[in-house]
């Protein structure tokens, strides 16, 4: 299939938009430089306003989230790195929900269930896990809620417990802080990987949709992979 590559918003420098951004700065710079009563408030006033438009397109690019769609991969890219997966190490993808009451209520999350999770583990950098351990606290605890597990929520978040895969794989430290939250939350919700529907660009029954139209399409796994 075609790869493809999606985010949740996007900001070129080259576009009209950034262009008249850009016009607007400098007339306003501009006219600082001839209306204030002194050169150094002139000054002043051109560096607030080169700061702010740095400032703001760092806060754009921090805030972009991409994926992008291959016969082979999908992955995550982030303003510090990001993970990659290969689909045939994918056995399901959907919308994570919430059972209450013997009700499934859907969650703005969407779930992506593995068959192993070193390929996913190996790919993340630690600032990255980092980020994700923090992110999906309430996730975790929510998943904890739903099973009269609120007790040992505290353990579960900060379990740093080694995690071995299988007698020659095995992680310590931050990475089985990610595989431990990994397992439990496949307790929970059936998934291991979380993407929130805020960071996407359209519904997520469409981005579940496309996805799945991916996975469907890759080669199995190899037995010897």
């Amino acid at each position: 299939m075609q790869s493809i590559h999606i985010a949740n918003h996007h900001f070129d420098l080259r576009s009209p938009y950034a262009k008249w951004v850009g016009i607007a700065a400098a007339l306003l710079a501009l006219g600082f430089v001839i209306w204030s009563p002194s050169w150094r408030q002139a000054l002043v006033a051109v560096i607030a306003i080169g700061v702010l438009l740095v400032v703001g397109y760092w806060l754009i690019r921090k805030s972009q989230v991409g994926y992008t769609f291959t016969a082979t991969h999908f992955q995550q890219h982030l303003f510090r790195g990001g993970w990659v997966l290969r689909w045939n190490n994918i056995s399901k993808i959907g919308i994570c929900t919430f059972d209450q009451d013997g009700w499934h209520h859907p969650l703005p999350w969407i779930g992506i269930k593995l068959r192993r999770y070193s390929p996913y583990l190996d790919s993340i950098c630690p600032r990255i896990a980092s980020e994700i351990l923090l992110s999906q606290r309430a996730l975790l605890y929510l998943g904890a809620r739903q099973k009269n597990q609120e007790t040992q929520f505290e353990d579960m978040v900060l379990d740093a417990q080694q995690y071995k895969e299988s007698t020659t794989k095995s992680y310590s430290g931050l990475m089985a802080m990610l595989a431990n939250r990994m397992k439990y939350q496949r307790q929970y919700y059936d998934y291991d990987v979380f993407i929130s529907a805020n960071d996407l660009d359209r519904s997520a029954e469409e981005f579940v949709g496309l996805a799945r139209r991916y996975l469907a399409a890759a080669e199995p796994e190899k037995a010897d992979q």
